[in-house]
Formats: structure tokens, sequence, C-alpha cells
């Protein structure tokens, strides 16, 4: 799950958004390094984001595509939970490990997308 979300003026940076919806936000929001993508920034250092967080299986990264837009995306902010339940980004996978990956987002999808329009609805206050 993912969107595209304009971002007003005020807020178009990462450090201000950050600011603004750690002040907004009920949930836990903290700006750390993109471990999830693995994206860097112009100097080679992996690129920030900020996340939103609910629970320990769910929460938003955002990041800045351009200068008034920020791309939203579900994860698993637990690195063991992640290991386990999240996306698998092998190039090549055995059947089992395919058809476990169909059982886990099946499983999971609907508390997902739940979790997913809750976090997003305190991205929307920043909106323009």
């Amino acid at each position: 799950m993912e969107n595209l979300i304009a971002i007003k003026n005020n807020y178009n940076s990462l450090d201000k958004l950050y600011l603004f919806l750690e002040s907004e936000s009920d949930f836990e929001c903290t700006k750390e390094y993109d471990i999830w993508e693995q994206r860097t920034d112009a100097k080679g250092q992996l690129a920030e984001c900020i996340l939103i967080k609910k629970s320990g299986m769910h929460a938003i990264k955002l990041f800045f595509v351009n200068d008034n837009t920020v791309k939203i995306n579900h994860i698993i902010p637990n690195k063991m939970l992640h290991a386990y339940f999240g996306k698998s980004v092998k190039a090549r996978r055995n059947i089992i490990e395919i058809v476990a990956g169909f059982i886990k987002q099946a499983l999971l999808k609907g508390s997902q997308e739940k979790a997913f329009k809750e976090l997003e609805n305190v991205i929307q206050k920043a909106a323009a």
C-alpha cells in the first residue's frame, strides 16, 4: 500500500514535516534512515524518512519524491517481524516461499489497510 500526497509549502522539508507530525499526531513519530528500501541521497548516504508507528506490526514511512509531494508506504517497523512478514526482495524464491508469501499477505491485508488509512489521515493534516 502506498500513496502520493501533496504537502503545503510550510512543510516542504523533512525536518519541518517531522516537527509538525510529531506535534499533531497521537502516534509515535520518528525520523530514521530508510532501511526498508535502502534509498540513498545525493551524497551516497542512506536517505532519511519519517516513520509514524501505530504498533510493532503497523507503521507508515514517508519521504519526499519532489519539492511538495511525499510518498507514503505501509511497513512493518519491527525488524524481526519485518524479516518474517515483510515482502521478500530475493531475486529467486522457491515455491514454498511464494505460497507462504501469498498466505501471509492474505491474512494481514485487512488489518494493514485499516492501519494505513488511519495513519494516512494524520498526514492529510499537512496536505495542500
